[in-house]
Protein backbone atom coordinates (compact mmCIF):
# COMPACT_ATOMS: atom_id res chain seq x y z
CA UNK A 1 0.00 0.00 0.00
CA UNK A 2 2.96 2.34 0.74
CA UNK A 3 4.20 1.98 -2.85
CA UNK A 4 0.78 2.82 -4.22
CA UNK A 5 0.49 5.89 -2.00
CA UNK A 6 3.91 7.14 -3.11
CA UNK A 7 2.88 6.91 -6.76
CA UNK A 8 -0.46 8.70 -6.46
CA UNK A 9 -0.97 12.21 -7.73
CA UNK A 10 -1.52 14.89 -5.12
CA UNK A 11 -5.21 15.34 -5.92
CA UNK A 12 -5.86 11.72 -4.95
CA UNK A 13 -3.88 12.04 -1.72
CA UNK A 14 -5.83 15.19 -0.87
CA UNK A 15 -9.15 13.45 -1.49
CA UNK A 16 -8.12 10.49 0.68
CA UNK A 17 -7.15 12.76 3.56
CA UNK A 18 -10.44 14.61 3.25
CA UNK A 19 -12.34 11.31 3.34
CA UNK A 20 -10.44 10.31 6.48
CA UNK A 21 -11.31 13.66 8.07
CA UNK A 22 -14.95 13.29 7.14
CA UNK A 23 -15.12 9.87 8.79
CA UNK A 24 -13.28 11.10 11.89
CA UNK A 25 -10.68 8.35 11.59
CA UNK A 26 -7.83 8.23 14.11
CA UNK A 27 -4.31 7.04 13.28
CA UNK A 28 -1.51 6.21 15.71
CA UNK A 29 -1.11 9.91 16.55
CA UNK A 30 -4.77 10.87 16.27
CA UNK A 31 -6.70 12.67 13.53
CA UNK A 32 -5.43 15.01 10.82
CA UNK A 33 -5.00 18.09 13.03
CA UNK A 34 -3.36 16.10 15.84
CA UNK A 35 -0.99 14.60 13.28
CA UNK A 36 -0.05 18.06 11.95
CA UNK A 37 0.69 19.36 15.46
CA UNK A 38 2.92 16.32 16.01
CA UNK A 39 4.57 16.27 12.57
CA UNK A 40 5.03 19.99 11.88
CA UNK A 41 6.20 21.93 14.90
CA UNK A 42 6.37 25.21 12.94
CA UNK A 43 2.87 25.51 11.45
CA UNK A 44 1.00 22.62 13.04
CA UNK A 45 -2.75 22.53 12.49
CA UNK A 46 -2.83 26.23 11.58
CA UNK A 47 -2.15 25.04 8.02
CA UNK A 48 -4.75 22.27 7.93
CA UNK A 49 -5.95 22.46 4.31
CA UNK A 50 -4.71 19.17 2.78
CA UNK A 51 -4.36 20.83 -0.64
CA UNK A 52 -1.67 23.11 0.80
CA UNK A 53 0.39 20.25 2.16
CA UNK A 54 3.10 18.30 0.32
CA UNK A 55 2.73 14.73 -0.89
CA UNK A 56 5.18 13.61 1.80
CA UNK A 57 3.02 15.07 4.58
CA UNK A 58 -0.18 13.61 3.16
CA UNK A 59 1.38 10.18 2.67
CA UNK A 60 2.94 10.22 6.13
CA UNK A 61 -0.45 10.88 7.68
CA UNK A 62 -2.13 8.05 5.76
CA UNK A 63 0.63 5.68 6.84
CA UNK A 64 -0.31 6.23 10.50
CA UNK A 65 -3.34 3.98 9.99
CA UNK A 66 -2.65 0.37 10.84
CA UNK A 67 -5.96 -1.13 11.92
CA UNK A 68 -7.33 -3.74 9.55
CA UNK A 69 -10.65 -1.94 9.05
CA UNK A 70 -8.87 1.36 8.33
CA UNK A 71 -6.53 -0.29 5.83
CA UNK A 72 -9.48 -1.92 4.07
CA UNK A 73 -11.23 1.44 3.82
CA UNK A 74 -8.14 3.18 2.44
CA UNK A 75 -7.45 0.37 -0.02
CA UNK A 76 -11.01 0.52 -1.34
CA UNK A 77 -10.98 4.31 -1.66
CA UNK A 78 -7.59 4.12 -3.34
CA UNK A 79 -8.80 1.54 -5.86
CA UNK A 80 -11.77 3.77 -6.76
CA UNK A 81 -9.42 6.62 -7.57
CA UNK A 82 -7.05 4.39 -9.52
CA UNK A 83 -9.95 3.06 -11.61
CA UNK A 84 -11.31 6.52 -12.33
CA UNK A 85 -7.86 7.83 -13.17
CA UNK A 86 -7.40 4.94 -15.58
CA UNK A 87 -10.65 5.53 -17.49
CA UNK A 88 -10.05 9.30 -17.45
CA UNK A 89 -6.71 8.79 -19.17
CA UNK A 90 -8.37 6.50 -21.72
CA UNK A 91 -10.48 9.44 -22.89
CA UNK A 92 -7.43 11.59 -23.57
CA UNK A 93 -5.28 9.00 -25.32
CA UNK A 94 -7.38 7.43 -28.09
CA UNK A 95 -5.38 4.75 -29.94
CA UNK A 96 -5.62 4.52 -33.72
CA UNK A 97 -6.86 0.94 -33.53
CA UNK A 98 -9.35 1.68 -30.76
CA UNK A 99 -12.17 -0.84 -30.69
CA UNK A 100 -15.84 0.03 -31.18
CA UNK A 101 -16.47 -1.23 -27.64
CA UNK A 102 -13.89 1.17 -26.21
CA UNK A 103 -15.36 4.04 -28.23
CA UNK A 104 -18.72 3.45 -26.53
CA UNK A 105 -17.00 3.40 -23.14
CA UNK A 106 -15.42 6.76 -23.98
CA UNK A 107 -18.77 8.08 -25.26
CA UNK A 108 -20.29 7.24 -21.88
CA UNK A 109 -17.45 8.86 -19.95
CA UNK A 110 -17.54 12.02 -22.05
CA UNK A 111 -21.26 12.67 -21.50
CA UNK A 112 -21.83 15.82 -19.40
CA UNK A 113 -24.02 13.88 -16.96
CA UNK A 114 -21.48 11.12 -16.32
CA UNK A 115 -19.67 12.91 -13.44
CA UNK A 116 -23.00 13.54 -11.73
CA UNK A 117 -24.30 9.98 -12.08
CA UNK A 118 -21.22 7.84 -11.53
CA UNK A 119 -19.59 9.17 -8.38
CA UNK A 120 -20.52 6.54 -5.81
CA UNK A 121 -19.86 6.34 -2.05
CA UNK A 122 -17.75 3.27 -2.84
CA UNK A 123 -15.70 3.57 0.34
CA UNK A 124 -18.77 2.84 2.46
CA UNK A 125 -19.48 -0.50 4.07
CA UNK A 126 -20.99 -3.18 1.82
CA UNK A 127 -19.67 -1.53 -1.37
CA UNK A 128 -17.39 -3.54 -3.66
CA UNK A 129 -14.82 -1.98 -6.01
CA UNK A 130 -13.52 -3.91 -9.01
CA UNK A 131 -9.81 -3.90 -9.74
CA UNK A 132 -9.15 -2.97 -13.36
CA UNK A 133 -5.51 -4.02 -13.22
CA UNK A 134 -3.04 -2.71 -15.80
CA UNK A 135 -4.16 -0.34 -18.54
CA UNK A 136 -2.58 -2.34 -21.38
CA UNK A 137 -4.70 -5.38 -20.55
CA UNK A 138 -7.87 -3.56 -19.56
CA UNK A 139 -8.21 -1.51 -22.71
CA UNK A 140 -7.82 -4.55 -24.94
CA UNK A 141 -10.72 -6.45 -23.41
CA UNK A 142 -13.93 -6.38 -25.47
CA UNK A 143 -15.80 -8.80 -23.20
CA UNK A 144 -19.21 -7.34 -22.39
CA UNK A 145 -21.99 -8.19 -19.94
CA UNK A 146 -25.32 -6.37 -19.64
CA UNK A 147 -27.15 -6.03 -16.34
CA UNK A 148 -30.56 -4.96 -15.09
CA UNK A 149 -31.77 -4.77 -11.49
CA UNK A 150 -34.98 -4.25 -9.55
CA UNK A 151 -35.16 -2.61 -6.15
CA UNK A 152 -37.68 -2.54 -3.30
CA UNK A 153 -38.27 0.27 -0.81
CA UNK A 154 -37.31 -0.68 2.76
CA UNK A 155 -38.88 0.56 5.98
CA UNK A 156 -35.73 2.50 6.87
CA UNK A 157 -36.16 4.56 3.70
CA UNK A 158 -33.36 2.87 1.76
CA UNK A 159 -33.66 0.81 -1.40
CA UNK A 160 -32.50 -2.79 -1.61
CA UNK A 161 -31.72 -5.13 -4.47
CA UNK A 162 -34.46 -7.72 -5.02
CA UNK A 163 -33.76 -9.04 -8.52
CA UNK A 164 -30.81 -9.05 -10.89
CA UNK A 165 -30.15 -10.38 -14.37
CA UNK A 166 -26.90 -10.49 -16.34
CA UNK A 167 -26.55 -11.57 -19.96
CA UNK A 168 -23.47 -11.98 -22.11
CA UNK A 169 -22.77 -10.75 -25.62
CA UNK A 170 -24.70 -13.69 -27.10
CA UNK A 171 -27.71 -12.80 -24.91
CA UNK A 172 -27.23 -15.96 -22.89
CA UNK A 173 -28.38 -15.54 -19.27
CA UNK A 174 -25.46 -15.69 -16.83
CA UNK A 175 -27.28 -14.54 -13.69
CA UNK A 176 -31.03 -14.40 -13.10
CA UNK A 177 -31.67 -14.32 -9.38
CA UNK A 178 -34.13 -13.11 -6.79
CA UNK A 179 -32.26 -11.49 -3.91
CA UNK A 180 -33.29 -11.39 -0.26
CA UNK A 181 -33.23 -7.69 0.80
CA UNK A 182 -32.45 -8.80 4.39
CA UNK A 183 -34.42 -5.79 5.63
CA UNK A 184 -38.04 -5.08 6.42
CA UNK A 185 -39.71 -4.07 3.13
CA UNK A 186 -42.18 -1.19 3.04
CA UNK A 187 -43.06 -1.44 -0.66
CA UNK A 188 -42.27 -4.28 -3.06
CA UNK A 189 -43.26 -2.02 -5.99
CA UNK A 190 -44.80 -5.11 -7.54
CA UNK A 191 -46.32 -3.14 -10.41
CA UNK A 192 -42.75 -2.30 -11.51
CA UNK A 193 -40.58 -5.11 -10.13
CA UNK A 194 -43.04 -7.93 -10.69
CA UNK A 195 -41.93 -9.26 -7.28
CA UNK A 196 -44.15 -9.90 -4.26
CA UNK A 197 -43.46 -11.01 -0.69
CA UNK A 198 -44.50 -14.56 -1.59
CA UNK A 199 -41.83 -14.71 -4.30
CA UNK A 200 -39.09 -14.19 -1.71
CA UNK A 201 -40.13 -17.00 0.61
CA UNK A 202 -37.14 -19.32 0.93
CA UNK A 203 -34.81 -17.04 -1.09
CA UNK A 204 -31.34 -17.10 0.49
CA UNK A 205 -29.32 -15.31 -2.19
CA UNK A 206 -27.86 -12.11 -0.72
CA UNK A 207 -26.37 -8.90 -2.07
CA UNK A 208 -22.92 -10.15 -1.05
CA UNK A 209 -23.46 -13.35 -3.07
CA UNK A 210 -24.30 -11.33 -6.19
CA UNK A 211 -21.36 -8.98 -5.64
CA UNK A 212 -18.92 -11.92 -5.55
CA UNK A 213 -20.28 -13.24 -8.84
CA UNK A 214 -20.23 -9.79 -10.45
CA UNK A 215 -16.68 -9.10 -9.32
CA UNK A 216 -15.51 -12.39 -10.85
CA UNK A 217 -17.32 -11.66 -14.13
CA UNK A 218 -15.87 -8.18 -14.42
CA UNK A 219 -12.28 -9.12 -13.70
CA UNK A 220 -9.72 -8.61 -16.47
CA UNK A 221 -11.39 -5.41 -17.67
CA UNK A 222 -14.79 -6.68 -18.85
CA UNK A 223 -17.24 -3.92 -19.87
CA UNK A 224 -20.57 -3.63 -18.07
CA UNK A 225 -23.52 -2.47 -20.21
CA UNK A 226 -26.87 -1.13 -19.06
CA UNK A 227 -29.51 1.55 -19.49
CA UNK A 228 -29.17 4.21 -16.78
CA UNK A 229 -26.57 1.79 -15.48
CA UNK A 230 -25.69 4.02 -12.54
CA UNK A 231 -28.97 3.00 -10.89
CA UNK A 232 -28.08 -0.68 -11.23
CA UNK A 233 -24.58 -0.14 -9.84
CA UNK A 234 -26.11 1.78 -6.94
CA UNK A 235 -28.44 -1.16 -6.24
CA UNK A 236 -25.56 -3.64 -6.48
CA UNK A 237 -23.29 -1.38 -4.39
CA UNK A 238 -20.69 -2.06 -7.03
CA UNK A 239 -18.20 0.46 -8.41
CA UNK A 240 -16.96 -0.56 -11.85
CA UNK A 241 -15.34 2.10 -13.99
CA UNK A 242 -15.46 0.51 -17.46
CA UNK A 243 -19.09 0.94 -18.49
CA UNK A 244 -21.39 1.56 -21.46
CA UNK A 245 -24.58 3.38 -20.51
CA UNK A 246 -27.04 3.36 -23.42
CA UNK A 247 -28.97 6.27 -21.90
CA UNK A 248 -25.81 8.38 -22.35
CA UNK A 249 -24.53 6.87 -25.60
CA UNK A 250 -27.79 7.52 -27.46
CA UNK A 251 -29.09 11.07 -27.63
CA UNK A 252 -32.33 12.72 -28.68
CA UNK A 253 -32.03 14.98 -31.70
CA UNK A 254 -32.61 17.97 -29.39
CA UNK A 255 -29.47 16.94 -27.48
CA UNK A 256 -31.12 17.59 -24.13
CA UNK A 257 -33.05 14.55 -22.94
CA UNK A 258 -31.88 11.05 -22.07
CA UNK A 259 -33.96 8.58 -24.11
CA UNK A 260 -35.98 5.86 -22.37
CA UNK A 261 -35.17 2.21 -22.96
CA UNK A 262 -38.59 1.60 -24.48
CA UNK A 263 -38.19 4.48 -26.97
CA UNK A 264 -34.72 3.29 -27.93
CA UNK A 265 -36.02 -0.22 -28.57
CA UNK A 266 -38.73 1.17 -30.85
CA UNK A 267 -36.40 3.54 -32.68
CA UNK A 268 -33.27 1.35 -32.97
CA UNK A 269 -34.39 -2.26 -32.59
CA UNK A 270 -37.87 -1.96 -34.08
CA UNK A 271 -39.90 -3.38 -31.23
CA UNK A 272 -41.60 -2.24 -28.03
CA UNK A 273 -40.01 -3.75 -24.95
CA UNK A 274 -43.14 -3.57 -22.82
CA UNK A 275 -46.69 -2.32 -22.88
CA UNK A 276 -47.52 0.70 -20.75
CA UNK A 277 -48.23 -0.32 -17.15
CA UNK A 278 -46.57 -3.73 -17.46
CA UNK A 279 -43.92 -4.70 -14.87
CA UNK A 280 -40.26 -4.70 -15.82
CA UNK A 281 -38.58 -7.88 -16.98
CA UNK A 282 -34.92 -8.00 -15.98
CA UNK A 283 -33.95 -10.46 -18.70
CA UNK A 284 -35.67 -8.43 -21.42
CA UNK A 285 -34.16 -5.15 -20.21
CA UNK A 286 -30.62 -6.55 -19.93
CA UNK A 287 -30.92 -8.09 -23.42
CA UNK A 288 -32.26 -4.82 -24.82
CA UNK A 289 -29.29 -2.85 -23.44
CA UNK A 290 -26.87 -5.36 -24.95
CA UNK A 291 -28.68 -5.31 -28.32
CA UNK A 292 -28.48 -1.51 -28.39
CA UNK A 293 -24.73 -1.56 -27.74
CA UNK A 294 -24.24 -4.24 -30.39
CA UNK A 295 -26.35 -2.24 -32.88
CA UNK A 296 -23.71 0.49 -32.73
CA UNK A 297 -20.71 -1.85 -32.54
CA UNK A 298 -21.72 -4.32 -35.27
CA UNK A 299 -24.07 -2.32 -37.49
CA UNK A 300 -22.88 1.22 -36.91
CA UNK A 301 -26.35 2.64 -36.23
CA UNK A 302 -26.69 6.36 -35.60
CA UNK A 303 -26.66 7.28 -31.92
CA UNK A 304 -28.92 10.30 -32.51
CA UNK A 305 -32.53 9.27 -31.92
CA UNK A 306 -35.26 11.13 -33.76
CA UNK A 307 -38.76 11.19 -32.36
CA UNK A 308 -41.28 8.84 -33.92
CA UNK A 309 -44.06 11.38 -34.35
CA UNK A 310 -47.53 9.90 -35.09
CA UNK A 311 -48.95 10.61 -38.54
CA UNK A 312 -51.79 12.68 -37.02
CA UNK A 313 -49.26 14.94 -35.29
CA UNK A 314 -47.07 15.28 -38.38
CA UNK A 315 -50.08 16.48 -40.36
CA UNK A 316 -50.71 19.44 -38.04
CA UNK A 317 -49.84 22.99 -39.09
CA UNK A 318 -49.65 25.42 -36.20
CA UNK A 319 -50.39 29.05 -37.02
CA UNK A 320 -49.83 31.69 -34.37
CA UNK A 321 -51.15 35.25 -33.92
CA UNK A 322 -54.09 34.72 -36.31
CA UNK A 323 -57.04 36.86 -35.08
CA UNK A 324 -59.96 34.68 -34.00
CA UNK A 325 -62.38 36.78 -36.08
CA UNK A 326 -60.72 35.77 -39.38
CA UNK A 327 -63.32 33.73 -41.32
CA UNK A 328 -62.41 30.06 -41.86
CA UNK A 329 -63.18 30.53 -45.58
CA UNK A 330 -60.31 33.01 -45.78
CA UNK A 331 -57.89 30.49 -44.25
CA UNK A 332 -59.06 27.80 -46.66
CA UNK A 333 -58.37 30.21 -49.53
CA UNK A 334 -54.82 30.89 -48.29
CA UNK A 335 -53.98 27.25 -47.37
CA UNK A 336 -55.39 24.88 -50.00
CA UNK A 337 -56.49 21.32 -49.20
CA UNK A 338 -58.99 19.46 -47.06
CA UNK A 339 -58.44 20.31 -43.41
CA UNK A 340 -60.22 21.29 -40.24
CA UNK A 341 -59.51 24.31 -38.08
CA UNK A 342 -59.08 24.08 -34.33
CA UNK A 343 -58.87 27.34 -32.39
CA UNK A 344 -56.99 27.14 -29.10
CA UNK A 345 -57.68 29.78 -26.44
CA UNK A 346 -54.88 31.98 -25.13
CA UNK A 347 -53.16 30.82 -21.94
CA UNK A 348 -54.01 33.01 -18.97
Amino acid sequence: MDQKLDSLEKKVLVELVKLVQKRGMQGTVGGWKEFLNFYDKKFGSSLSDPARRSNDVLSSFLKTFGKEEDLKFLAKALQCHLNRDLVEKSKKIIPVDESSEQRLVCSTLEHPQYPLCYIFPSYEEEWVVTNLGKKSKVMRSNTMYAVDCEMVLCEDGSEALVKVCVVDRKLEVIINELVNPQKAVADYRSEITGVSADDLVGVTCSLADIQKRMKKLLSHGAILVGHSLNNDLQALKLDHARVIDTSLVFKHSDGLRRPSLNNLCKAILGYEIRKQGSPHNCVDDACAAMKLALAVIERGVDCVVREDVPQTERAKLLLHRIPTNVPSEELHRIVPGDFTIEVKPLKS
